[in-house]
């Protein structure tokens, strides 16, 4: 049984990316958008792409950026949500910030609708910066509302990263040192991985061992890498 399946996109031969061998396709400059649920290993098969050679652009990283003291989006949060949200330094305290819009939708999207123009406007300054500096880049960007925000129909090809439920419990108790009702509760909160899993272009097992996922994420990287 196959660890990652994809539909018929285009011609390619699956090779590791030490091979060097040219694969069978065309195509100019590729993003892909890359996204899983809470603890199902995204990240870390986010940072196999960008050591394969990809371009990682990553939407969290992004989200802590434009919301840094100062910015617009930042003035409009505090206006929004009050001071009690901001740290000494006066940075955003993301997870007091979380707790006030977790289980409150009209918050919720009051709060993505001032953070996620302007996530997306960087992501698409850096997408293009990518394709200035290698037309044929593999462009990764790793979202966790790929689905949710609309953002799937701005991207070439979309990767999911899953896992089985009891592992993602596992990991959350042991990353975030949730209790099992905290980490179920984080996991029902988000879009179903088998919703995720439909909708996506290829599948990637976050349970497999590093070594063998980092074969899976090399092949994979290969096949959409143009040929020079």
């Amino acid at each position: 049984m196959r660890r990652y399946y994809r539909r018929a996109l285009r011609p390619v031969n699956r090779l590791s990316c030490e091979a060097g061998t040219p694969v069978i396709s065309s195509a100019a400059m590729i993003l892909v958008g890359l996204t899983g649920g809470i603890a199902t290993g995204k990240s870390t098969v986010a940072g196999m792409f960008g050591r394969c050679g990809a371009t990682v652009i990553d939407a969290d990283g992004l989200a802590r950026e434009v919301v840094k003291p100062g910015k617009p989006a930042w003035h409009e949060i505090v206006r929004t949500f009050g001071k009690t949200i901001l740290n000494s330094d006066r940075t955003v305290n993301r997870q007091t910030l979380g707790a006030r819009v977790f289980g409150h939708p009209a918050k919720l999207r009051r709060l993505e609708r001032i953070i996620h123009p302007r996530v997306a406007r960087e992501q698409m300054r850096l997408t293009r910066a990518a394709a200035r500096k290698d037309r044929k880049a593999v462009v990764i960007y790793d979202v966790p509302l790929l689905f949710e925000a609309g953002i799937d129909a701005r991207v070439d090809t979309i990767i999911v990263v899953t896992t089985d439920r009891e592992t993602q419990i596992a990991r959350l108790k042991k990353r975030n040192g949730f209790t099992r009702s905290e980490a179920l509760r984080r996991i029902k909160s988000q879009m179903p991985l088998a919703d995720k899993r439909r909708r996506a272009d290829y599948v990637l097992d976050g349970t497999l061992s590093l070594s063998q996922l980092k074969k899976e994420v090399r092949s994979l990287y290969q096949s959409m890498r143009p040929s020079t």
